[in-house]
């Protein structure tokens, strides 16, 4: 039987830090025009408690969206040991496509995908490239349209990438802002002969727009006076929030029951790491929908020094795991993993995936 299999990783983390303490001089607003009474040592305490951020990754002035997937691309194929002319297929996860440094025009044509094609240097026509828009969930749906050609035959190894650099449309005067962050996670995948079923297994999304559509979109900043690019990613949090913690759950529970298996046979959750609480929140009751409690080191978390670079979370995660850079976790052989997302849509997916 043909098999999907992920035979490389990748992953570029941007070196500038910015630790909370680096908000403190921020004039934060609660609504258009309404600005916060309280004090930013106590917001950025709040945020803390609830988020587990502690610090975010920034590029810096000099990259954009495009350059920092390249280099993961770059990475994860020198991971799986081929070369870029075997890639068939390129798919890039991401929202806001290229965003230069103070100016937020995004800059999508030409495509994200055919500009990584190009720094890579792959000549070859037939290895075509292409975005793929679907808020935070963007990786994982791309890995399922990647799936889904070379199952259809139309490709036998195609590399995956979620990459974003949220720092460029985030509102400084919006205390969401201090989520965000950027990088870039990549996965080449093969197309190979296989025993026994394993690789991708199978997998779920949703989309709900029933009063959902809006929880996150794109506005302008909280503060009236804001003077230049008024452009910035906006977001529902308590509405998200709610939406996650009853709809996530029973979506991986409804994978796994398609495919018969029990939570208990899953050795990892990686999960979109968009809020530490609510992640945490997933997880628990994801496993109370089998009468269980959620072992302590089934769902590793990087929100609290990466923060939330949106597409880009889950396979940067997989990379620092795969390479052993993540104490505690790892992946072996035989293995059990579930992905998992939400974002803007609202969109919803899972993947189930034997290593």
């Amino acid at each position: 039987m043909k098999a999907t299999k992920i035979i490389g990783t990748g992953s570029y983390i941007p070196e500038k830090i910015v630790k909370n303490e680096d908000f403190l001089n921020n004039e934060f607003y609660e609504d258009y025009g309404k600005k916060m009474d309280r004090d930013n040592v106590e917001i950025i305490r709040k945020f803390y408690e609830i988020t587990g951020i502690k610090e975010r990754r920034y590029v810096t002035d000099d990259l954009k969206n495009s350059d920092i997937a390249a280099i993961a691309a770059q990475r994860a194929i020198e991971n799986a040991g081929i070369s870029p002319e075997d890639i068939d297929l390129i798919i890039v996860g991401h929202n806001y496509g290229d965003i230069a440094s103070g100016d937020r025009h995004t800059d999508e044509v030409p495509s994200i995908a055919s500009r990584v094609k190009d720094k890579l240097g792959i000549k070859k026509p037939w290895a075509i490239g292409f975005d793929l828009l679907y808020g935070c969930p963007g990786w994982i749906q791309s890995m399922i349209t990647a799936d889904l050609y070379m199952k259809g035959g139309m490709a036998k190894k195609a590399l995956v990438i979620g990459s974003e650099t949220l720092s460029r449309i985030s509102d400084p005067h919006d205390r969401d802002s201090m989520i965000y962050a950027d990088g870039a996670g990549a996965t080449v995948l093969s197309n190979e002969e296989a025993d026994e079923p394993e690789g991708i297994l199978s997998y779920l999304s949703r989309t709900d727009t029933d009063g959902q559509t809006y929880y996150l979109w794109n506005g302008k900043s909280f503060n009236e006076n804001f003077e230049g690019d008024n452009f910035f990613i906006k977001m529902k949090g308590r509405k998200v929030y709610e939406y996650a913690i009853t709809n996530v759950p029973a979506l991986i529970k409804k994978l796994l029951d398609e495919n018969n298996m029990d939570i208990d046979q899953i050795s990892k959750i990686l999960i979109h790491q968009a809020n530490e609480k609510m992640d945490i929140a997933i997880g628990q009751r994801l496993f109370k929908l089998y009468g269980k409690k959620m072992p302590p080191d089934i769902m590793p978390i990087t929100i609290n020094w990466l923060g939330n670079s949106s597409v880009a979370t889950i396979p940067t995660m997989l990379d620092l795991i795969m390479r052993g850079k993540m104490p505690g976790h790892e992946i072996n052989r035989g293995d059990y993993i579930i992905f998992a997302s939400i974002g803007a849509g609202m969109n919803i997916n899972a993947i189930l995936y034997k290593h």
